[in-house]
């Protein structure tokens, strides 16, 4: 079946176009991605109506985009920027109304399942204890756990561009600002790290999320031409050096560096403050890059619900003898298109 994810961030609304069937790699068809930067139009706790008007118009283009490449299944969802705002249930019913799409906004703890999920997909039962850091634009999500689902969850007010907004008014931000936000990060996740350090020390420290990835890359990680299978990882040594490095500059100058975009350069230094923060609280001297983040989550938990393909093991999972083996084809689905 082919699934189109509709992830309506703090920075962006992307869609994701993947073919999957249960038990396959989802493989992506297409990806687009339209820069809204949807939580600077939060004001006073309210999205602005200029906000909305921008999220409708870049809703409907992608419904209208997912149906000409043939979607079966559009799964849209909203996370900090809608989740935070006062209006998010007028705006959701506009966005209902105008575009035909019913935005499910998450809350933090099932964003946190959700990347964990798609952590434990990727790296498979052998990490043991597995523990997943996401930087979003919101918020930070974390988790761990020994199953798919994790025994915790938790979701903190510490996204790279919230972080930038209320902590920093110069730029590059001075040493004042930098210091009270490290102060702000080591009380805020302190607490948070006790309570997922609780059951015991990872087996595995998994990260995801653009922040992570831009930070690795500045550390001397694979680029992306390497491919998504390619073993990144961050140390905390050099998270260290390069938190020193870009914290004096500017961010057009950040925008020019390999791995840093140009729509996210001015929160790298928040970002990068709270993910050395969130290291040094759980003692993580060096963690992996997940390619997979939430929309796989999101991915991997809908295609959970569709019966299995024809093969040996019947949709309730029961193993029958005697049946020809599978054929790869996608499992039997009812289209539910949404709207």
């Amino acid at each position: 079946m082919r699934l189109g994810v509709l992830d309506v961030g703090s920075n962006t609304v992307h869609l994701l176009v993947v073919d999957a069937h249960r038990g396959a790699h989802p493989t992506p068809q297409s990806s687009t991605k339209t820069a809204l930067r949807l939580a600077e139009h939060v004001t006073g706790g309210q999205l602005s109506r200029k906000g909305a008007d921008a999220l409708v118009a870049a809703v409907a283009e992608a419904r209208r985009e997912a149906r000409a490449l043939g979607c079966d299944d559009l799964l849209a969802f909203a996370t900090s920027a809608v989740r935070d705002a006062d209006n998010s249930d007028d705006v959701l019913a506009r966005v209902r109304d105008e575009t035909g799409v019913d935005l499910q906004v998450l809350t933090g703890p099932d964003e946190a399942a959700l990347t964990f999920l798609a952590v434990r997909r990727w790296f498979g039962w052998s990490a043991g204890r597995l523990l997943s850091l996401d930087i979003g634009g919101g918020s930070l999500e974390m988790a761990v756990g020994r199953d798919e689902r994790p025994d915790v969850a938790l979701s903190l007010p510490l996204g790279a561009g919230r972080v930038t907004r209320d902590w920093f008014a110069a730029d590059p931000p001075d040493r004042k600002e930098t210091r009270a936000l490290a102060e702000y990060v080591h009380d805020t996740v302190a607490p948070a790290a006790a309570a997922l350090l609780d059951g015991g020390p990872p087996d595995r420290a998994v990260v995801t999320s653009k922040t992570f990835r831009s930070l690795a890359r500045l550390t001397g990680a694979a680029p992306r031409s390497a491919g998504p299978r390619a073993h990144r990882r961050l140390t905390a040594a050099g998270l260290r050096q390069v938190v020193a490095f870009i914290s004096r500059m500017e961010s057009a100058d950040l925008a020019e560096l390999e791995g840093v975009s140009a729509s996210r350069a001015h929160q790298l230094v928040a970002g990068a403050i709270v993910a050395r923060g969130a290291m040094d609280a759980l003692g993580l001297e060096e963690v992996e890059v997940c390619p997979w983040a939430l929309r796989e989550g999101v991915i991997l938990g809908r295609l959970d619900q569709v019966p299995l393909a024809d093969g040996p093991f019947a949709a309730d999972g029961t193993y029958t003898t005697g049946r020809p083996a599978a054929t790869g084809r996608p499992a039997p689905a009812t289209a539910r298109w949404n709207g």
